[in-house]
C-alpha cells in the first residue's frame, strides 16, 4: 500500500514523496538510514527523516558538485572527497582518465554498505582501482592526516546537523584548506540559499577568511527543501571560468545536466547577492 514519506524543513516547509515501498530502516552509530522506493523519484536515500539523493535527480547535484571544479583546476590527479557515500561523486571524479588517485573519507559505513545494496546505479565506481575508501571522521581527516596534496578537495556532506555540524566550521575549512595544494580547488556544497540563507552566507564568509577567491554558484536539485541549491568553490589562484577545453568536451558530452553554457550561468550572481560576493570577495551586512 502506497504511502506519503515527509520530509519536515525547520518546522516551516514540509516536502512528501509517495512511496510504495520501504526498502531499508536501520540505524547506525551515527543516524537513522532509510531506502524508499518513491513514484515521482525512484529509489530515495533518507538520513535521520532528510532526503539525501535519489535516482532521478542526483545527477544535478553530484554533477554541480564535481565538474566545475574538475574542469578548471590545473591538475587533478589527486582528489579527496569528504562524505559522498552514495558513491554518486567519486563517480563523477573517476570519470576522468587523469585522476590517478581518490580518496574518500566516509564517517558511516552503513551509509555506503546501504547505497551498494539498493542504490547500485548511482555509485557504480566502487570497484575502480583509483578508489580509497577510509571509514573515519573528517573533520579529524583533514585536521591530522599526514598525506601529500590534494588538487581537488570535495566536501559532500549533508545539513549541518548531526555528524556533519563539524563540516560547517572554520576549523575544518581550515583543515581542507592545509591539504590543498597551492594551485587546487575546494569546492562543496553550501545549501539553499533560500530557506537556509544565514548558513549559506555563513559559509561564505567562513571561506573568504581562508582563501582568495570565493563564488558561489547555483542549480536545481528537486529534492531538496525549495529545490534551489548551492555550491561554492574557492581557490587562490584558479579561474573559475576558465576551463581546460579536453576535459570540458569530454565532460559534457557523457553528463545529463552539466555543460559549457551551465558552468559559466550557475556562476552568475542574482542581484540581492551581487553586493555581497564581489571579485571572490564576500561582503555581509545583513543576512
Amino acid at each position: 500500500m502506497a504511502f506519503w514519506y515527509n520530509e519536515i524543513f525547520n518546522q516551516q516547509s514540509r516536502f512528501g514523496l509517495k512511496s510504495t515501498a520501504k526498502l531499508f530502516e536501520g540505524n547506525s552509530e551515527f543516524q537513522k538510514i532509510e531506502v524508499l522506493d518513491t513514484i515521482a523519484f525512484g529509489r530515495v536515500l533518507a538520513i535521520d527523516e532528510i532526503f539525501m539523493t535519489s535516482e532521478k535527480d542526483e545527477h544535478f547535484y553530484h554533477e554541480m558538485l564535481v565538474h566545475p571544479a574538475l574542469t578548471t583546476a590545473p591538475r587533478i590527479d589527486r582528489v579527496l572527497v569528504i562524505g559522498g557515500g552514495d558513491g554518486g561523486t567519486v563517480r563523477e571524479v573517476l570519470s576522468y582518465p587523469e585522476v590517478q588517485q581518490v580518496t574518500m573519507v566516509e564517517i558511516d559505513p552503513l551509509v555506503v554498505e546501504v547505497s551498494q545494496r539498493f542504490l547500485p546505479t548511482i555509485g557504480t565506481a566502487w570497484e575502480d582501482p583509483r578508489l580509497q575508501v577510509l571509514y573515519q571522521n573528517g573533520v579529524d581527516y583533514v585536521r591530522d592526516a599526514a598525506v601529500e596534496p590534494f588538487d581537488i578537495v570535495l566536501l559532500d556532506g549533508s545539513d549541518p546537523v548531526g555528524p556533519s555540524t563539524g563540516l560547517f566550521t572554520e576549523a575544518f575549512y581550515r583543515g581542507c584548506h592545509r591539504l590543498l595544494a597551492k594551485d587546487g580547488v575546494f569546492a562543496l556544497q553550501s545549501e539553499s540559499p533560500i530557506l537556509q540563507r544565514s548558513t549559506f552566507l555563513e559559509i561564505g564568509q567562513t571561506l573568504s577568511g581562508i582563501f582568495s577567491e570565493v563564488h558561489p554558484y547555483f542549480g536545481p536539485v528537486p529534492i531538496y527543501a525549495s529545490g534551489s541549491w548551492s555550491w561554492t568553490y574557492t581557490t587562490h589562484s584558479v579561474d573559475h571560468l576558465e576551463f581546460d577545453e579536453q576535459r570540458m568536451s569530454r565532460t559534457e558530452q557523457r553528463c545529463k545536466y552539466y555543460n559549457r553554457d551551465i558552468h559559466r550561468a550557475a556562476f552568475t550572481l542574482p542581484n540581492d547577492l551581487k553586493p555581497i560576493f564581489k571579485n571572490g570577495k564576500v561582503t555581509i551586512e545583513d543576512k
